[in-house]
């Protein structure tokens, strides 16, 4: 189940950096839902921790924290597997949220050493990476306007966007699989969690 998941959250994000330029998108359903590229940075919510040196120890941090956060979800699954008491869904909600774990650790990476930023559409070419191992950025595209605000006063301009819709985070399927694995662990498997 993980690999497969797994496949389809990299062939979704090979095939938007691939087919989009950066910050375009195509309008799903109308007023609702697009698919919008656009590649996160740095760690979680874009924050970065450069140093003068111009190297991101943020993103180095964070990259080694989750290959560990990884392995210790692969024991933990194989030790609630090995469980005659645990309920599948548990099992279920923690492989969802491992694959969502490796799903960014893969952009993070090999994105950079793949993926040239001079010509972000096409693969680099051999020895032409931008970004050194883990240094790569992760590639989102669901977006969520919520509704559109035409009279947002202008110290508020950044909760909207160009076309004045206020909007939500631009996530990906990695970040949907642990999303939804912690609200769905946590509504219907808390008390078997909680021993």
């Amino acid at each position: 189940m993980v690999v497969i998941l797994l496949v389809a959250d990299q062939v979704l994000k090979i095939w938007v950096k691939t087919h989009f330029a950066l910050g375009d998108g195509i309008t799903v359903f109308p007023d609702w839902f697009q698919l919008r590229f656009i590649e996160n940075p740095g760690a979680a919510f874009g924050m970065r921790l450069v140093t003068g040196d111009g190297y991101d120890w943020g993103k180095l941090i964070l990259g080694i924290f989750r290959i560990v956060a990884s392995g210790a979800l692969v024991w933990l699954l194989s030790y609630l597997n090995r469980r005659e008491d645990t309920p599948k869904g548990v099992l279920v909600g923690v492989a969802l949220i491992l694959a969502g774990a490796v799903g960014n650790i893969l952009d993070s990476a090999f994105y950079g050493l793949c993926f040239s930023a001079s010509t972000p559409l096409t693969v680099a070419h051999f020895g032409g990476s931008y970004a050194g191992f883990m240094m790569g950025k992760v590639v989102d595209m669901f977006y969520f306007p919520l509704f559109q605000w035409n009279g947002c006063p202008s110290w508020l301009s950044f909760l909207v966007d160009h076309n004045n819709y206020f909007f939500g985070p631009v996530f990906n399927l990695a970040d949907s699989y642990i999303s939804v694995a912690v609200v769905y662990l946590l509504l219907f498997h808390f008390k078997y969690l909680n021993k």
